[in-house]
């Protein structure tokens, strides 16, 4: 059986404080996960991977300078054990399939997002 001994390490990438906040507060909601920190820009996650790559990403689609599919292209190919879950207001018929070929586990409309979009990450 294998065991988890510590929690999985999430980043938050997102340029809307507001959404960060929430994110912040799911991630603390759901077993076995926790909030190592923020990003406003795609720039500084990936400056922040490169560092201590976290278990999980959570990615915006729209942020400014690099958008959130091109950075999780770039994570996903430096770094193939950081799972990135691409999030947007947009729904999922526009995006899940441009997240998945970017490399993403998957999409989650914000709207819908809760602890139980990080089960099986």
């Amino acid at each position: 059986m294998n065991v988890r001994t510590r929690p999985r390490r999430v980043l938050i990438v997102d340029d809307q404080p507001a959404f960060r906040n929430a994110a912040a507060m799911v991630v603390s909601m759901a077993e076995g996960f926790e909030s190592i920190g923020v990003a406003e820009t795609a720039e500084r996650a990936i400056d922040l991977i490169a560092a201590d790559p976290p278990d999980v990403v959570l990615m915006d689609v729209n942020l400014p300078g690099i958008g959130g599919l091109e950075a999780t292209r770039r994570i996903t190919a430096g770094h193939p054990d950081v799972k990135v879950l691409v999030l947007s207001t947009y729904e999922a018929a526009e995006y899940e399939a441009l997240a998945r070929a970017a490399g993403a586990v998957g999409f989650v409309s914000k709207s819908e997002f809760g602890p139980w979009n990080l089960e099986g990450i």
